[in-house]
């Protein structure tokens, strides 16, 4: 009966990590659908950019306010899921916070610390997006591509954050107590300052004994594991998961100038035809020629490349491309952010029906008409 409960953590992370995986492989696959491209090229600017952009938040510095606030989500949230590495070990082994054996109480306490702190800057940040998303009325995120599911995604992974917060508290909180009440194993390591000043008053004014103090300690620990699980799951169906794709879709980045076009070696082709005054146009083409000129332009996901379909995957609808694109500035349909969010949709569909059908199978539907509509991309600049 003792290692009932390793037994249950176990299989919740074997699953949890299984779906994930599962997920990713799905991703990946759909992502292949796309033209292959090949931008394996000047790798250490590849390295460089994606750790200034997709590590540093470079991009985040133009709206300093927001960009710190994200900064604190993001580094925060990241850091303190380095815990995971403890509790994976404490719910396998059955040990009490496995680190403080290995860093020692002071490197120890100053982790924990640490992490407390990170955890109220992201209680901070999740709050403060949440007001502004809602009640502010910041026009980019009003828009009407936001409205339905991707406003309450951007919602609910906030509430999924700050009740993940919650819970790291609570289990802070409370170990605490039952360290300095020296109840069973429960022995005095880590400093939870947050926790110290917030949490535990609150918990000492109902006179919880130590047994359902550590009731309370469990079910938030248990709660902050599973919640991790579920959140990592959650990724696949959420914009959120640039938390990982910004990674490989900044390394993947155009390298190039901005504004340079490389010309499709099949367009000026056929535009050299065109010019030839002695060329005829019945001719049947040179031997080892294509009888019918290769397809110009893309009006499905097959024919984008696979770094424009990462990308798809990678936007997180912030809504700042549409916000300086002077199409829909002055009152055009086109939106440079509902183009990604359609494309993605669109992607996803074509992933179900190669689920259901083993491959895909024609729905009578593209990307272009059924989703992105022409009105769309001619008002384009």
């Amino acid at each position: 009966m003792h290692y009932i409960p390793n037994i249950i953590f176990l299989i919740l992370l074997i699953a949890g990590f299984g779906l994930f995986v599962k997920s990713l492989q799905k991703i990946y696959r759909n992502i292949r659908l796309g033209r292959e491209i090949n931008r394996s090229d000047r790798r250490e600017e590849r390295w460089a950019t994606m750790a200034t952009v997709a590590m540093g938040q470079s991009k985040m510095t133009k709206r300093p306010v927001a960009g710190i606030l994200h900064l604190f989500v993001y580094v925060g949230f990241i850091i303190i899921n380095i815990e995971l590495i403890e509790i994976v070990v404490d719910g396998i082994f059955g040990t009490h916070r496995f680190l403080s054996t290995i860093l020692g109480s002071t490197v120890y306490g100053f982790f924990t610390a640490t992490l407390e702190v990170l955890a109220l800057l992201v209680v901070i940040g999740v709050v403060v997006f949440f007001i502004r998303r809602n009640f502010y009325g910041v026009k980019r995120l009003t828009m009407k591509e936001l409205l339905g599911w991707p406003k309450e995604d951007a919602n609910w992974i906030l509430i999924i954050e700050f009740a993940l917060m919650m819970a790291f508290f609570t289990m802070n909180a409370s170990d605490f107590i039952l360290q300095s009440n020296g109840y069973d194993h429960f022995v005095k390591v880590g400093s939870f300052p947050i926790s110290e000043m917030i949490f535990v008053p609150f918990l000492q004014v109902f006179s919880f004994d130590n047994g359902f103090l550590f009731g309370v300690e469990r079910a938030a620990w248990w709660f902050h594991f599973v919640g991790i699980l579920f959140f990592m799951n959650y990724l696949y169906y959420s914009k959120h998961l640039h938390i990982i794709l910004a990674f490989p879709s900044t390394w993947y980045a155009n390298l190039e100038e901005k504004g340079k076009f490389n010309n499709l070696e099949s367009v000026t082709k056929e535009i050299k035809l065109m010019m030839d005054p002695n060329a005829d146009p019945y001719a049947a083409p040179a031997e080892g020629e294509a009888e019918t000129p290769a397809k110009f332009g893309a009006e499905d996901i097959f024919d984008l490349n696979q770094v424009q379909l990462l990308n798809a995957y990678s936007c997180t609808e912030c809504g700042r491309c549409t916000a300086v694109c002077p199409a829909n500035i002055t009152g055009k349909k086109l939106s440079p952010r509902a183009i990604l969010m359609k494309t993605r949709d669109r992607l996803e569909e074509v992933g179900k029906n190669i689920d259901k059908n083993g491959k895909f199978v024609d729905d009578g539907k593209k990307l272009l008409n059924d989703y992105i509509t022409k009105e769309e991309l001619w008002a384009c600049t």
